[in-house]
């Protein structure tokens, strides 16, 4: 009789305790966790994200074994050169494995790694089974989202609470009476608020051994680190961090989601869950995670429907939303470009070495942490990188590296449709394009900035605010018949022309000395 006879593959982003494939012991299964070279290596990832994963996967696969369950955990030590084809199917003729299982994955370029595999007759049975880990499955998509085509958030996010009964009353209405309180959740934080701020909850995991397995393998990396990683890489420590989040963020999530700082030591942390490279990596299910928020929301008068409710819309509208737009529209994403954005990325996105405090505090972060919340991705880096017309591929491997979250299924729609408006709107109904007055709205950037931010035209200007308008003007065609942005274009044509010239031309020096702003 044959030791084993099926394979299970685990993905590093598919560690579901939960999954059915657990809730039977078969000693004639064996499942494979594996670390490869080319995972580590499709972009220049941030250490913290390649030791996250590791640790995570490594966690995942010693829990497997203390369940008594059988489990191959292979590091890069066991598969330098080799493909994920090559592990697996060697792995099943080691041990004269008839049967793969598989998880479907959440990448599609992972899905066309699986697709020789699935269609090869001559290898081994192949099958696939959901990763059971989404509340959308993953067949009806087609009948909410169409290729190349608009499909608005809000719009399936009230399809969400309605079919999952989430924060609605008995006759069918928004808890509240409102579906979004998105108006109440674009609080600055001001000066009195910053000694509030709770401490961050930040794990202590010893990564030496991973650190030193990288380094020996010559795998490029990003960012900071030390022996000591912050992120949760069990489903116990993505428990902790949940609570912790309900317990002391939550009352004050919504009111400052947006909100920006660099005055105190938690400014990278604020009130946000950093849950996402937990959930991303399966560690701990969103159905879970809003049933615990909204539990917290009914047992505590401290939080109200307008902070509930923005976590929850991220959630289960926003985080379900991009997965939809993502495979619908695969693999034509990769190659939107309608703005014709071909300029290269800017070296400070490695250093965070620029006079722009925005981009400084914003890229320094994400160097620091492996992270940077939704405001500062979406109009700090973004924002920047559309006004500036750095090409999309550039823009997606960056932002694909240095995020600890980042997988391709979330980040592409993230960046390339929402951030850079590179689809035409099949995700955002108008560009994100903002101006220095959004930074000294939502932040405090501008304060000590070395550019100042009520000037357009001289050279301490903030670029940002002359880029705003050439890019306005450049693309008015496709704009101005945008109904949220088309009266824009009236405070424009109100100035002289030589103002408006004068503006044109800041712009343009501001281009062609992108390295040095």
């Amino acid at each position: 009789m044959k030791p084993f006879h099926t394979l299970r593959v685990i993905l590093g982003d598919q560690l579901n305790a939960a999954h059915s494939w657990f809730k039977k012991h078969d000693q004639g299964v064996l499942y494979l966790i594996t670390e490869l070279h080319p995972e580590a290596t499709y972009v220049t990832h941030h250490i913290q994200k390649l030791c996250a994963f590791f640790l995570a996967m490594e966690h995942f696969a010693n829990a497997l074994n203390e369940n008594g369950h059988q489990v191959c955990h292979l590091t890069l030590d066991d598969t330098q050169g080799k493909s994920l084809e090559d592990v697996i199917l060697g792995i099943a003729k080691q041990h004269g494995i008839d049967r793969i299982e598989l998880q479907r994955p959440d990448e599609y370029r992972v899905l066309q790694q699986y697709h020789s595999l699935i269609t090869d007759s001559t290898k081994p049975a192949v099958s696939m089974v959901d990763s059971e880990h989404f509340l959308l499955p993953f067949n009806e998509i087609p009948r909410l989202f169409h290729a190349k085509n608009p499909v608005r958030m809000e719009h399936f996010y009230r399809k969400m609470r309605l079919r999952f009964n989430i924060l609605m009353d008995d006759q069918d209405q928004p808890e509240g009476g409102q579906w979004n309180y998105d108006n109440a959740n674009r609080n600055k934080l001001k000066p009195k608020d910053l000694a509030d701020i709770p401490e961050p909850l930040c794990f202590q995991h010893d990564v030496t051994h991973l650190l030193e397995r990288i380094q020996r393998h010559q795998i490029p990396s990003i960012g900071k680190t030390d022996s000591i990683l912050l992120w949760p890489v069990s489903s116990q420590d993505a428990l902790n961090l949940l609570a912790f989040f309900c317990d002391h963020l939550l009352p004050n999530f919504g009111r400052f989601q947006d909100a920006m700082t660099n005055q105190t030591p938690h400014s990278w942390s604020l009130y946000h869950s950093r849950l996402s490279f937990a959930l991303n990596a399966k560690l701990i299910s969103p159905k879970h995670v809003i049933k615990m928020a909204i539990s917290a929301y009914r047992e505590n008068d401290n939080i109200d429907i307008a902070q509930v409710e923005g976590f929850v819309r991220q959630i289960l509208g926003w985080r379900e939303y991009v997965r939809g737009m993502y495979w619908i529209n695969m693999p034509d994403y990769q190659q939107q470009n309608v703005l014709n954005a071909e300029r290269d990325l800017p070296s400070y996105f490695w250093n965070g070495q620029t006079k722009m405090k925005c981009l400084a505090s914003a890229i320094g972060q994400s160097l620091d942490y492996a992270y940077a919340h939704h405001i500062q991705r979406l109009m700090v880096t973004g924002n920047f990188c559309m006004l500036t017309e750095i090409q999309p591929e550039q823009v997606d491997e960056w932002y694909l590296g240095i995020y600890v979250d980042a997988l391709e299924w979330v980040e592409l729609p993230n960046t390339r449709g929402m951030s850079q408006f590179a689809d035409g709107g099949w995700i955002a109904s108008k560009p994100y394009a903002a101006s220095g007055s959004y930074m000294q709205k939502m932040s405090d950037y501008c304060g000590d900035c070395h550019y100042k931010v009520k000037e357009k035209t001289s050279e301490e200007s903030c670029p940002l605010n002359s880029l705003y308008w050439r890019f306005m003007i450049k693309h008015r065609e496709r704009l101005a018949k945008n109904h949220r942005i088309g009266m824009i274009y009236g405070n424009w044509d109100k100035q002289d022309d030589a103002r408006k010239s004068a503006v044109l031309h800041r712009a343009e020096w501001c281009l062609k000395n992108i390295e040095s702003l």
